[in-house]
């Protein structure tokens, strides 16, 4: 690890956002264990929200897929980023701040990353997205709606 990677390391368990990492990987029951760059991945994790392939909480990098999704060296780099957004953003301030960074994103393109300003600063190419267009906020809607609409009811 580089001299600035102990610091982010340090900060982000000062500042709690690791500590919030470690809490959310025991209560999903994913197994911890160290990666590269100060990063602690947790891979299992057993609850289904967010819907993502991995999203970090400071410094821990939390999965549902085996270690070995994380022989991606692209997508180390990416959520190594993310654990630097929460060190820059004192830790768990950054939570609601990737929300509404989310909503943004989706309201302009239907996507909770292409106009995610968190996910495009680590690089939404690095994180497996695809960047899609900015699109009328009409649309957007009609979209979520005819989405629910062809969604089969309950039993």
């Amino acid at each position: 690890m580089t001299g600035w990677q102990w610091v982010k390391l340090v900060g982000n368990f000062v500042n709690l956002s690791t500590v919030a990492g470690l809490l959310v990987a025991k209560v999903g029951r994913a197994s911890v264990r160290r990666g590269p760059r100060g990063l602690l991945f947790a891979n299992g994790y057993r609850i289904g929200f967010p819907v993502a392939g991995a999203f970090t909480i400071g410094n821990v990098v939390l999965s549902k897929h085996p270690v070995s999704y994380f022989d991606r060296e692209l997508l180390v780099r990416h959520e190594e980023r993310h654990s630097w957004q929460y060190f820059c953003l004192l830790g768990l301030p950054m939570l609601p701040l990737y929300v509404v960074g989310v909503v943004f994103s989706w309201l302009l393109t239907g996507c909770p990353a292409s106009r995610n300003p968190f996910e495009r600063m680590a690089s939404l190419k690095d994180g497996g997205y695809v960047e899609r267009p900015v699109q009328p906020i009409g649309r957007t809607v009609t979209q979520a709606f005819s989405g629910l609409r062809s969604r089969p009811k309950g039993p």
